[in-house]
């Protein structure tokens, strides 16, 4: 046997030199760079946004008109609220915009995907359902007003099949339904279009390995679709969350389209409570009282909010074994 001469190792590269003083030189410029470049980011975050809601918690704790001397009261504000009626039905409706109008959106939508996913002119149909999303809420207050009213539209067509005593669509006991439905349609087409971007990205041999192993319809949407297009899934139930919470303008609009003003009170959210407790004009304003309203608010975004993020991870550990 002839032996063979073992040629000298090569050299590591420069960038990975070094790992002995505290790793490579690319770790440490990547360290060197972060405050730079993720500093001044984070001021300004803390300073718009993490200052204002520490500050927000500090006068849920007071009593304050917003102007003299706070009176604090630890956990009145919380305990006031929750014996007021009035915040407990806004409060409540806020629950159904997040749970009701949120699933109807997420079923219609992913039906939607599922029908839209193999269209020809899919590009022009997503347009077509997300253009309502980017009209503003304040031009559907002004149209249901019209449309809704004893003499509108739809009154006028349901005439002429011959229903003679519609219902009044734009009383106090119909107005949060009928918000509900028009929150439904604003809103599906945004989730549409991120649902089916979501669709889309699916590698297409996967269907081709489906079709191969005589896979069905309901099996390739179980076993494919579902678990790859999780995360979206994720992905927009916390952004209906955050959204669903700060609804405001489009029932302030369509309380003003029934004429009185300020929406009736059937219509409130936990949004439009904390502004009339604070802003109303029509009273002292109860800044505490306000403020402990959107400290509950930001609690059950931050509860909720976590909660799908732990849904995603469990169901992203779960994605390799339905997939193979």
């Amino acid at each position: 046997m002839t032996d063979v001469a073992l040629a000298p190792a090569a050299p590591l590269p420069a960038a990975r030199r070094g790992r002995r003083g505290g790793g490579s030189t690319i770790d440490q410029a990547r360290r060197r760079l972060f405050v730079p470049f993720v500093g001044p980011a984070f001021l300004l975050y803390s300073i718009l946004f993490v200052v204002p809601s520490v500050y927000a918690i500090w006068i849920s704790f007071n009593k304050w008109a917003g102007a003299g001397p706070m009176e604090f009261v630890g956990l009145g504000n919380y305990v006031r609220l929750f014996n007021d009626k009035l915040f407990l039905r806004s409060f409540g409706n806020t629950l159904l915009l997040l749970f009701v109008v949120g699933l109807a959106i997420f079923v219609i939508a992913f039906a939607l995907t599922l029908v839209l996913r193999d269209m020809a002119g899919k590009k022009i149909a997503r347009s077509v359902i997300f253009f309502p999303h980017l009209v503003n809420a304040m031009i559907f207050g002004v149209l249901a007003g019209f449309i809704f009213n004893p003499g509108g539209l739809v009154n006028t067509l349901l005439g002429a099949f011959g229903v003679t005593d519609p219902p009044a669509w734009l009383s106090q006991d119909n107005l949060f339904p009928l918000i509900m439905v028009m929150m439904t349609w604003i809103t599906t087409g945004y989730f549409t279009t991120i649902l089916m971007a979501g669709v889309d990205r699916i590698p297409p041999y996967y269907y081709e390995d489906c079709a191969l192993a005589g896979a069905n319809a309901w099996q390739r949407l179980r076993h494919v679709i579902l678990p790859l297009t999780w995360d979206v899934f994720g992905t927009c139930a916390v952004l209906w969350t955050i959204s669903s919470v700060k609804i405001f303008e489009i029932i302030w609009i369509f309380g003003g389209s029934t004429g009185a003003g300020m929406p009736p009170t059937q219509t409130w959210t936990t949004a439009v409570y904390t502004y009339v407790t604070a802003f109303s004009g029509e009273s002292v304003p109860a800044y505490g009282a306000a403020s402990a309203s959107a400290v509950l608010s930001l609690a059950l975004v931050s509860v909720l909010g976590g909660h799908h993020d732990g849904a995603g991870g469990v169901f992203g550990e779960c994605r390799s074994h339905d997939v193979s």
